[in-house]
């Protein structure tokens, strides 16, 4: 394989060198407990509570309001079941959205079986939530919304900010999945009226094993874990300093970096919308044209199955990836594209393409390049190929 291009950013990042770099004194050099009292402790826990100033000034939240988890999955667990078992004196009804990630939604599901109500709110074609149907689903025993900022397969955005109001007005808790738009799009969490928020480092070129939830102070919610009583007793377990120095490193990194690299990305993320719905026939766009993360691309294609342009795409040097899981035992496309309207076979041809700070013009210009040809060879040999003359 003579080339080898990474397109598949919304999965994972690769590293920052400069936060690789901070973290490399915290394996061996520094490596105390923060728990610890004596001096190789206190200079972890020093470290630590520094990251956490980092981290708190980068979303405008106070760094007590910062807690570390080990996963976004963790964290947004942490949001709606804490949340749930904490107030369910209040009341026992939660509102998600039909498109969240699977953590949320099967947290959802599991919710359901302890004898809480989920009301997942539709979309529409774009994937945006309606607000108004947002203010009809609220109830007095509404206790927790939770909407992620942007989606991690289609890349809309979500109308955070007149979530946060509504929720505010009704005294509602607000959680808020923001892994895919954190280190992307400026988040205030006070202009934004969320009172609690989910973050991933390794999504923003942290490493993996490090992840955030924001909990506004004067928030009731119970903690998964229980032990040693580390960050404040809602998350016990050793700290991962050398992981939570890394993303504290990336986060302040983005903000300096993060205009430059979305003024980069969205160029090229619209030169790639464009090329591909002009050059390559009955081809569509997913998710919102404008609204839209500047790093997303997602389209499906007539008579022609993801998982076979990934598979043709990696011969041809490119890491990307599909909606589509019909590779699993259940042949189930994505429920996010089956929630904007697309029906089983077109959710199915689907291809995400999600660009970094590293991709570069001549990578889109070799993928703009190999695909037009790959889509057609996959058609020419579907068994649907007599409903398409082109």
């Amino acid at each position: 394989m003579k080339k080898r291009i990474y397109l598949d950013y919304a999965a994972t990042t690769p590293m920052d060198p400069r936060a690789f770099k901070a973290m490399v004194p915290y394996f061996m050099d520094k490596f105390g407990n923060s728990m610890s009292l004596h001096n190789f402790g206190q200079e972890a826990k020093l470290a630590l509570e520094e990251s956490r100033k980092k981290i708190a000034n980068f979303i405008g939240a106070e760094p007590a309001e910062i807690i570390f988890t080990g996963s976004a999955t963790e964290s947004n667990n942490l949001a709606l079941k804490g949340i749930a078992f904490a107030n369910k004196n209040k009341g026992k009804h939660i509102i998600t959205s039909s498109i969240e990630h699977p953590c949320i939604m099967e947290s959802g599901d599991w919710l359901e079986g302890q004898g809480f109500e989920v009301t997942r709110l539709k979309v529409d074609k774009y994937g945006l939530i309606d607000i108004e149907e947002l203010k009809k689903k609220i109830r007095k025993d509404t206790i927790l919304v939770s909407v992620m900022h942007a989606s991690n397969e289609i890349g809309t955005i979500q109308p955070i900010k007149e979530i946060g109001n509504i929720c505010k007005e009704k005294e509602i808790y607000f959680h808020t999945d923001v892994v895919q738009s954190f280190g992307k799009v400026p988040i205030d969490v006070n202009k934004l009226k969320v009172d609690l928020l989910s973050a991933s480092s390794h999504k923003m070129y942290g490493p993996k094993g490090v992840a955030l939830l924001y909990i506004r102070k004067g928030v009731k919610i119970e903690p998964l874990l229980h032990g040693g009583g580390q960050e404040g007793g809602l998350r016990s377990s050793t700290s991962n300093i050398p992981g939570i120095v890394g993303f504290a490193k990336a986060c302040e990194i983005a903000k300096k970096e993060m205009n430059g690299d979305n003024l980069k990305m969205l160029k090229m993320r619209d030169k790639l919308i464009n090329n591909i719905l002009k050059n390559i026939p009955k081809s569509h766009l997913n998710g919102h044209p404008k609204k839209r993360l500047s790093n997303n691309i997602n389209v499906w294609f007539e008579f022609i199955e993801g998982e076979s342009m990934i598979v043709q795409l990696d011969l041809s040097g490119v890491a990307a990836s599909t909606g589509s899981a019909c590779s699993s035992f259940k042949l189930e496309p994505s429920h996010v594209l089956l929630a904007t309207g697309l029906k089983h076979q077109e959710a199915h041809g689907s291809l995400r393409l999600s660009l970094g700070k590293w991709t570069e013009d001549k990578e889109i210009n070799y993928l703009l390049k190999v695909l037009p040809p790959i889509v057609k060879k996959l058609r020419d040999i579907s068994p649907f190929k007599e409903n398409y003359k082109f």
